[in-house]
């Protein structure tokens, strides 16, 4: 008899996930101005920037459009997979991978994105080498190898999870 309304419970409590979402959508917006910044910083002293630090510029608007477009699939999929289904017949307009993104391959894309995000941050490094340690680098370059070698785990990992699921893709 307690069975029952313990599972309402429990089921109901998915949507106090709900403001952690709010907080991603905030902190898109922190980046939507960080990117702002660097944009408006590009444009009005492009005349006495380097072409390196053009570049470096352009790195860094890069990274936060990925950590940004990082946010996004985080807030859908998350949204999709933990508290409700989207509904995309009623969205013709909306992308099809908003309904389509499962937690396996959530994993996937986020630490695929991690080591891009990882490997720019540490581009921008090498192309600001003057200002950077050997140790800095030494450290960047290891933990962007730990990252390649965790994403790739992971990735063995599924691909060895879905074929003892009997789905060989």
């Amino acid at each position: 008899m307690l069975k029952s309304p313990f599972e309402s419970l429990l089921f109901a409590s998915r949507w106090l996930l709900t403001p952690f979402y709010v907080a991603l959508v905030v902190a898109l917006l922190a980046l939507l101005g960080k990117v702002g910044v660097r944009a408006y910083g590009l444009v009005t002293q492009f005349l006495t920037f380097s072409e390196e630090d053009v570049i470096l510029g352009a790195l860094g608007i890069v990274d936060l459009t990925l950590t940004a477009s990082l946010v996004i699939l985080v807030i859908f999929s998350g949204y999709a997979n933990f508290i409700s289904r989207i509904d995309l017949t009623t969205h013709s307009d909306w992308p099809r991978w908003m309904a389509d993104i499962d937690f396996s391959e959530l994993k996937l894309k986020l630490m695929a994105s991690i080591v891009a995000i990882s490997a720019i941050k540490l581009l921008e490094a090498y192309m600001n080498i003057d200002h950077e340690t050997d140790r800095q680098l030494a450290w960047q370059a290891g933990v962007l190898g730990v990252f390649v070698a965790s994403a790739l785990l992971l990735g063995v990992a599924e691909w060895f999870g879905h074929r003892a699921n009997g789905s060989h893709e």
